[in-house]
């Protein structure tokens, strides 16, 4: 089978299991997803999203908002910023 041919058959729950699939590591019976497995789910899924759902439903997505003329993007005076800490998941990929 091919990708577009993949791709016509994904309704909107199948694309919910890939989605939780990723997200977990896992299929619905347990059963660990390998990093091939996982690389097809994503791009299936992503591809799926780009025919079905508009841009701001799409998986990262990110709202850019809009500014008025003149106004700026910046921390109010006094407020620090929230501290975002990345950490790496064991046993994807590293």
């Amino acid at each position: 089978m091919d990708f577009e041919t993949m791709l016509q058959m994904i309704t909107p729950e199948v694309h919910s299991s890939l989605r939780r699939a990723i997200e977990i590591g896992k299929w619905a019976d347990g059963a660990p997803l390998t990093l091939g497995q996982r690389e097809l789910c994503m791009q299936a899924m992503i591809a799926w999203e780009a025919r079905h759902l508009g841009s701001e439903q799409r998986t990262g997505f990110i709202d850019c908002g809009s500014k008025t003329r003149g106004e700026v993007c910046a921390t109010p005076a006094g407020e620090e910023p929230d501290l975002i800490r990345i950490v790496r998941a064991s046993g994807f990929g590293g």
